[in-house]
């Protein structure tokens, strides 16, 4: 991998994480209520999205539909396959049960993600027109409206329907 292929990739990365910091911090903000801090934490979230989609556009990582399902579907089977148990284990280990129940609830949803994915690969034209409905407490992905979360437990309040502008 070239130099400029491993900064384009770590530009990526840290565009993306300050895109998702930025946003977070915006739900404090507007808590807080401060909503013009809110606001400008949510201008420049969007800013760092532009930026990470023009790096990994420019690493030539953004194929067509087909390719972008293989690729969801491996990077969504290596977390629950390998990433999450070995986090599960590490947190266990330490002691820190809060972040271990969390990543055990990730590694689940990764793993629901991964069936979402293959159905897509198995007829993207053909896919079911459906909502999508998303727990707020663990990330669970469900196909129409949920009455409760089997990962979390999460009652249906704690969903929020998926749409276009949604992320």
């Amino acid at each position: 991998m070239s130099k400029t292929q491993e900064n384009l990739m770590a530009a990526f990365a840290g565009e993306s994480q300050a895109n998702r910091k930025y946003l977070a911090y915006a739900k404090v903000a507007d808590k807080e209520g401060l909503p013009q801090v809110a606001k400008l934490f949510r201008a420049a979230a969007a800013a760092e999205t532009i930026h990470a989609h023009a790096h990994l556009k420019n690493a030539g990582k953004i194929g067509d539909t087909a390719a972008n399902l293989k690729d969801a579907l491996e990077g969504e089977t290596y977390e629950f396959t390998k990433m999450y148990p070995g986090m599960i284990a590490d947190a266990k280990a330490e002691g820190n049960e809060t972040a271990a129940r969390y990543f055990g609830f990730a590694d689940k949803v990764e793993e629901v993600h991964a069936g979402l994915y293959k159905k897509a690969i198995a007829n993207p034209a053909g896919l079911a027109k459906t909502d999508y409905y998303v727990c707020s407490v663990c990330g669970y992905t469900h196909e129409g409206p949920c009455d409760s979360c089997p990962v979390c437990g999460a009652k249906s309040a704690a969903f929020f329907k998926v749409d276009e502008t949604s992320a």
